[in-house]
């Protein structure tokens, strides 16, 4: 099964989105295998967003993820990495679908709700930065075979 880093950034914890957002993915047949809530360092802001390290945009970054609890998750499932992707909408809200998270609950781009992981190694990158893997969970849900052949 395949599995990816989602977390809730600070505007959505407070704002009180977090138990919406989770139920989201559930809903959907996904399967939370980790889930923390987390006073973001510094440090992990960085390491998080080093892609951006060189981008202007780089220290609003960490100040925002770092301004508040984050709920830092992992999620298990058959192609949750797109599919989480489609269900957490664009980046930009205003171009987000109805429907989806930033769609349905955001406004502007520098308070988009949630960070999802954008492909197989980025989600790995982004498990391992957050999580130890004593911190995963392994389960079969009793659902399982009402959302798998």
């Amino acid at each position: 099964m395949e599995r990816t880093f989602i977390a809730i950034k600070p505007d959505g914890v407070q704002r009180g989105l977090v138990g919406t957002i989770i139920q989201r993915l559930e809903s959907r047949g996904y399967q939370l295998v980790g889930l923390k809530l987390v006073q973001v360092s510094q440090e992990l802001a960085e390491a998080h967003y080093a892609e951006h390290r060189e981008r202007p945009f780089f220290p609003g970054l960490v100040k925002f993820i770092t301004s508040g609890p984050v709920v830092a998750m992992v999620w298990q499932g058959k192609g949750v990495i797109a599919a989480a992707r489609k269900l957490i909408g664009k980046t930009n809200p205003l171009d987000a679908e109805p429907g989806t998270i930033r769609g349905d609950f955001g406004i502007d781009i520098g308070r988009n709700l949630v960070h999802g992981s954008d492909g197989p190694e980025t989600a790995q990158r982004e498990i391992a930065l957050w999580f130890q893997e004593s911190e995963l969970v392994n389960w079969t849900p009793a659902t399982q075979s009402w959302i798998y052949e």
